[in-house]
């Protein structure tokens, strides 16, 4: 039996894949053009797999057709590199060890295709070296001698790995291939890699590579999730519900990665029986082990956006900010985010987080371990602690809960200021999110997020005891704003089948308006907070301000 795979690259033969039939063919029309191109996307993307299944394509090719003795049956003559291990490899060993690489991809075709190279190719590669990238010009010129009439294709993977020493030279000769015109060799190439030739061109002048053609992966579509996860289904008879495949989708917006980890959780981890369905219930629970771990694409995750301490204030600033930020590539830190597959270009424009499950890690790394604040989370009044916001049949009291945290942020007053690590307008945010998460671990529910884009609205979504309960959260930015809040939640409720919302708008003005009220919007019921947050400490407030 198949299995989902997440660690490194997946194959029909072991593992259920998605075909990416469109993005294999649109690749395919631009080897046939003959173009240079480049995919330059995160690790964990489902670029070598991708990679690997059309270089398949270009390999077979009308192989049914083609005789085993016949090479001109074939239309292209496509190998693989892989650039990982070249690092630190001094300039000439790299030619030499890319030559020997060449050489074993040549040879392993042949062998693929039941067929075996010419004697005058044999000895010409037998005849030459590759000592630099002139040597490599020639080489190629030469090679397509021996290969026509099949055009000669190469992909390069793992293309960061290139020596720094080499990087120019390289994608210089590669462009004088390229302009010198058709016929040519390689007829087609394509460079795949995570930093792109601009973030490689380490001296940061004009790059050598400006006739590159930007190749775009997408992450997988809802219909593609659907159809990895029929294959299963079709192998084994156990379905999943078609809310538990849009939830897939949506948390991780069709991430490969996290969908796979996702389908691995539910169908090897969780000793569901194969005769019962795959439910949300089952999904929840997938989901908190999915959140709580340490899983490889989490850590790279974390690992890039702690590489500049201005991705913290940066990404905080699309969380808090409704009107967005413009998506500029431009800029070096969106550029560098978009690379490390953190944001993307949402539909208007404006920087998006990429999925929920990021906007969750996120917070959580920027979230002080301690906040110094945690005995004040509860009044001398909670004889249980925590316990008292649960009912004896464990239904969660959310509208004291919520009470208790606003009491909370006025006895700790201006201490929320000395919050450590925490830019000053998501400690509001931060705060929350600490306090719900301590609550939610100690009664053993389960706390995520569920809004995407970060964009200024967040919702969180407490699920226990098979209830949810649903808190959206923003930042004050006028009553115009905060009244249009309360039917955006009330939609989201409709949605997703709760008839009872919670909405939490922290107040960062200098003469903020608390206000508490509970109303029926479009039939449902949204209780509504705003919480001023202090900005300094009492001694420099003006005397107007305290006065109350």
């Amino acid at each position: 039996m198949r299995r989902f795979g997440t660690q490194g690259p997946v194959n029909p033969q072991e593992h259920y894949v998605v075909a990416r039939t469109e993005e294999i063919s649109d690749f395919i029309e631009r080897v046939e053009e003959g173009k240079y191109v480049v995919l330059f996307a995160p690790r964990q993307t489902g670029k070598t797999t991708f990679f690997q299944a059309a270089l398949e394509t270009l390999a077979v090719g009308n192989a049914a057709t083609a005789q085993a003795e016949s090479a001109s049956k074939f239309t292209y003559f496509p190998i693989q590199l892989n650039f990982d291990v070249y690092k630190n490899t001094a300039v000439a060993d790299f030619y030499a060890n890319l030559y020997q690489d060449i050489c074993e991809e040549i040879e392993g075709l042949f062998q693929r295709r039941g067929g075996s190279p010419s004697e005058a190719l044999i000895q010409f590669l037998a005849d030459t070296k590759l000592t630099d990238h002139h040597a490599m010009r020639r080489f190629f010129r030469n090679l397509a001698r021996f290969l026509t009439p099949q055009k000669f294709v190469l992909i390069i993977d793992e293309f960061d790995g290139i020596p720094p020493a080499a990087l120019s030279d390289f994608l210089h000769t590669l462009r004088h291939i390229y302009i010198a015109g058709k016929p040519r060799c390689p007829h087609s190439v394509g460079i795949i890699g995570v930093k792109s030739i601009a973030q490689l061109n380490y001296d940061r002048s004009i790059s050598p590579f400006n006739i590159q053609d930007e190749f775009q992966l997408p992450n997988f579509t809802l219909e593609q999730v659907q159809e990895l996860l029929g294959q299963y289904t079709d192998e084994v008879g156990q379905p999943f519900v078609p809310e538990v495949i849009a939830a897939i989708h949506k948390q991780t917006a069709g991430q490969p990665v996290l969908v796979n980890r996702f389908a691995q959780i539910l169908t090897e981890e969780l000793e569901v029986p194969k005769t019962e369905p795959m439910t949300m219930a089952h999904f929840s629970e997938a989901h908190a082990q999915l959140l709580e771990e340490d899983n490889v694409n989490f850590t790279h995750l974390l690992t890039n956006i702690r590489r500049d301490p201005s991705f913290e204030k940066f990404l905080m600033r699309i969380m808090a900010h409704e009107e967005g930020v413009d998506f500029n590539l431009r800029s070096d830190i969106i550029n560098e985010l978009a690379t490390y597959g953190v944001i993307a270009r949402g539909d208007d424009g404006m920087c998006e987080i990429i999925n929920p499950m990021y906007l969750y890690c996120i917070l959580q790394a920027f979230k002080p371990v301690v906040n110094g604040l945690e005995d004040a989370y509860l009044s001398e009044e909670d004889s249980d602690g925590f316990l008292d916001y649960l009912t004896p049949t464990g239904h969660i009291k959310m509208e004291a809960l919520l009470d208790n945290f606003r009491d909370f942020i006025v006895r700790v007053g201006f201490q929320i200021l000395q919050v450590p690590d925490t830019p000053q307008e998501s400690v509001g945010r931060h705060l929350l999110l600490a306090y719900l998460d301590q609550f939610v671990k100690l009664i053993g529910g389960f706390m995520h997020i569920e809004v995407p884009t970060g964009r200024g609205r967040m919702d969180i979504i407490i699920i226990h005891n098979q209830e949810k309960y649903i808190v959206e959260t923003k930042i004050w930015r006028g009553d115009n704003r905060y009244q249009a809040g309360k039917k955006q939640l009330a939609a989201y409720l409709s949605s997703e089948g709760v008839t009872e919302g919670y909405y939490i708008v922290f107040d960062h003005r200098q003469d903020p308006e608390p206000r508490v009220e509970t109303e029926t919007v479009e039939g449902l019921t949204v209780r509504s907070y705003v919480i001023p947050v202090m900005q300094e400490p009492p001694s420099k407030v003006p005397y107007s301000h305290t006065r109350r």
